[in-house]
């Protein structure tokens, strides 16, 4: 048998060639091939090759199947004499791959001539829609959304605003407020474009106005 040590997002993952892999969404779409390049351990039958810390001129090659997201998980923060409660929910995102080949890279680049890379989007996928129209939403933050799998009003709709924030954090994008733009993604996804643009004008860089104070 046959199988492989491969690094992906600093986390290491036992592969054969067949087996179906969730890792740390990557910046690809679905129906793509990539290659794991970093392989720190080959084995077939009785022979290992070990790497230092890869093993040279060994790769694994995978198929992107789906960007799918994690099961929620729960962090409660309390502070009883400071009246802090808080409580948020997280659902880490993952990209599922499909190891097809695992060896030689010439062999690798050989098979890849003898059948091209795929580029057409899974059955099912959708186009993606302009998330620019969000307000709030220019084109850096509209790129590291895509990247991250959030390519459609539906998508972003369905998103929480502290998966969307730790998006935003890790493509250097501080300082956002979110919160606006998945309401917004909801009335888009429904194609109500009306009620739309009258939220739009009730916001002001993406997010509600706060009222004004009064004056004493």
């Amino acid at each position: 048998m046959k199988y492989a040590i491969v690094e992906s997002g600093g986390k290491q993952y036992r592969v054969a060639e067949g087996d179906i892999l969730d890792v740390d969404r990557l910046p690809v779409n679905p129906g793509e091939r990539i290659t794991l390049a970093r392989v720190l351990l080959l084995a077939e039958d009785d022979h290992y090759w070990i790497g230092t810390p890869w093993v040279d001129g060994i790769a694994a090659q995978a198929s992107v199947i789906e960007h799918i997201r994690g099961e929620k998980v729960l962090a409660f923060r309390y502070r009883p004499k400071k009246r802090i409660r808080v409580r948020r929910g997280h659902r880490q995102h993952y990209t599922r791959l499909k190891v097809e080949f695992i060896g030689p890279m010439a062999e690798m680049v050989a098979r890849a001539e003898e059948a091209p890379e795929v580029t057409q989007p899974a059955a099912g996928a959708q186009e993606a829609d302009d998330l620019t129209r969000i307000e709030g939403i220019g084109p850096k933050v509209a790129e590291a959304l895509q990247a991250a799998g959030i390519q459609t009003f539906a998508q972003l709709a369905e998103a929480d605003v502290e998966s969307v924030r730790q998006i935003l954090t890790q493509a250097g994008l501080k300082m956002m407020n979110p919160e606006g733009w998945i309401e917004q993604a909801q009335l888009a996804a429904q194609g109500d474009w009306q009620g739309f643009e009258a939220l739009q004008a009730e916001l002001k860089g993406g997010r509600r106005a706060r009222p004004a104070k009064k004056e004493a």
